[in-house]
């Protein structure tokens, strides 16, 4: 009996409980590289979140982090309008790192003086520890004495206050690192969140386990016993209906809630006119070979095209597509008894990109058709089990639930689907170009070997017509665009390098096979500055 208690009290769902308690915050002031830094928090085992650079000390203290970490940003401390952060945040006890703009706000909080630096340093750098700080430093521990760092920046802390003591510097940057001499603060003028600094992965290991005090107990498996158990006390008896558009997302979803209440569980599956190339053919197949549970199938392909036909503006698109999808959706649950709650895969990105968090850094970049804007006479409550998660941590909860790989590694596709990729106007015609170009590069991606080396690859249909010569004759048709970038987060991205003769037979199949495209251009943009799909 004594050991069927011990299990009791230190189940699955509890130890997640507590893994999830060990929450770290990024406060963003505007750096590009902020998600990553809550990446690599994350690969540490530790919960993290990105946040506002404003929040008050008081709702700082509320979400009771066990450390906060201040990100760079493109800003000048002494530049009018730059962000600040409130400074009683510094009196609440928490460790803290700030990361270039972080650290020079911290220190300038604080009292110190920023200035511009005499000589700016962009790039790699030699970085020596100090020769006093070395023994005993938490936040460098096991690092050697002399590390490559990567500087991006103009200002530095030119003076420390008596409360502050260097603790690493670079030829020209005497205050490289610092170290409050009584409180867990800490500051570096590199970026040990990008892979080139050496053994900055550490680095920050060494601050949420050395200073923060973190277990590193944040794992996906133990996610998903939380993520059951929660999904169980909240719905009873009650049925359960998602969303399933065949990407790995809403399969998770309806993987992790499957296996939380069974047949309390109905798909729908809309075929709204926008799928790729015999999608809704592959989804049923899939769904069928391995979800227990039943599945809807709703073809309003007419009634979508209908209602988008003339309009050209990517926002209008996104909300009639997410209006039409809204109605339909309801119209077939409407025949699902007791079905009281809508599960979707709404992910941290999204969230993130649409300002949907209160506590959230951005602003609007884009409407996601599953963040927000649900009527409240939809009827239905909702459920978003990944809302937390990245991109690459949901395709590592798919393999843990034991989804096949076809469907974990499955390229992302957007939920307006190719109306986002149509650019202008979507119709019939244009629609059975996009999927046929497409569909030749997903297969030219395979015969090459690459698919899983490009996390997201596809054919944008422009606007636009180019003369062109087929034969004899001239020919004045369309201009497609392939877009495939590699990223871990989907956060950041950066545009594939294809071999030429692998891009050069992509393009001459496209040109070829598909009537009404005459010439093919290739996205070379990171994200950022510009975001994935182009609207």
């Amino acid at each position: 009996m004594a050991g069927s208690t011990s299990a009791s009290t230190s189940s699955p769902a509890k130890n997640a409980a507590a893994a999830q308690d060990e929450l770290v915050l990024v406060m963003d002031f505007g750096s590009q590289t902020a998600q990553l830094i809550t990446r690599r928090i994350r690969d540490q085992n530790v919960f993290c979140q990105l946040v506002r650079h404003d929040l008050t000390a008081d709702r700082i203290k509320a979400l009771n982090p066990k450390g906060l970490i201040l990100s760079g940003g493109p800003a000048s401390v002494y530049g009018e309008g730059s962000p600040k952060i409130d400074p009683a945040i510094f009196k609440l006890g928490i460790p803290i790192l700030g990361i270039c703009y972080g650290m020079q706000i911290t220190c300038y909080t604080l009292g110190g003086r920023i200035l511009p630096a005499h000589s700016r340093e962009f790039g790699r750098s030699p970085c020596t520890q100090s020769s006093t700080a070395v023994a005993g430093n938490l936040l460098f521990d096991g690092i050697p004495q002399t590390f490559t760092a990567w500087m991006s920046h103009g200002d530095h802390v030119e003076s420390l206050t008596g409360d502050f003591d260097p603790i690493a510097s670079t030829s020209t940057c005497p205050n490289a690192a610092v170290k409050h001499k009584t409180l867990p603060i800490y500051g570096l003028q590199f970026h040990p969140e990008v892979t080139h600094t050496e053994f900055g992965g550490q680095l920050l290991g060494n601050f949420v386990r050395n200073v923060c005090g973190c277990q590193g107990n944040w794992r996906i498996s133990s996610l998903i016993e939380q993520q059951k158990e929660l999904i169980r006390k909240r719905v009873g008896t009650d049925r359960v209906i998602c969303g399933l558009s065949g990407g790995v997302d809403s399969s998770v979803v309806a993987a992790l809630i499957s296996e939380a209440i069974g047949d309390q569980l109905s798909c729908i599956f809309v075929d709204n006119g926008l799928l790729r190339k015999d999608e809704r053919g592959q989804v049923e197949e899939h769904f069928n070979g391995h979800f227990k549970t039943d599945l809807h199938v709703v073809d309003a392909s007419a009634r979508f095209l209908g209602e988008l036909a003339g309009v050209s503006d990517p926002q209008k698109k996104r909300k009639i597509i997410g209006k039409v999808f809204i109605d339909v959706f309801r119209d077939e649950a409407k025949s699902i008894p007791n079905a009281k709650y809508l599960a979707q895969g709404t992910l941290y990105p999204d969230v993130i990109e649409s300002g949907a968090n209160p506590d959230g850094p951005a602003a609007t970049i884009k409407s996601h058709h599953n963040v927000g804007g649900l009527p409240a006479e939809l009827g239905f409550e909702l459920i978003e089990p990944l809302r937390d998660l990245f991109k690459d941590e949901v395709r590592r909860m798919g393999v843990e639930l034991g989804l096949p790989e076809t469907m974990v590694w499955r390229h992302p596709f957007p939920g307006p689907g190719l109306a986002v990729r149509c650019l202008g106007e979507v119709t019939e015609e244009r629609l059975r170009i996009i999927r046929e170009a497409d569909a030749i590069l997903i297969e030219e991606l395979h015969i090459a070997g690459l698919y899983r080396d490009i996390q997201q690859a596809f054919v944008v249909l422009l606007p636009v017509q180019s003369v062109g010569v087929m034969g004899d004759d001239r020919t004045y048709e369309n201009v497609a665009a392939v877009r495939a970038i590699q990223s871990e987060d989907f956060m950041t991205a950066d545009w594939y390098q294809f071999p030429h003769e692998v891009l050069a037979r992509i393009s001459t199949r496209i040109i070829n096979s598909v009537r009404g495209i005459n010439r093919v251009v290739y996205d070379i943009s990171s994200k950022p500055p510009a975001t994935i799909e182009w609207e």
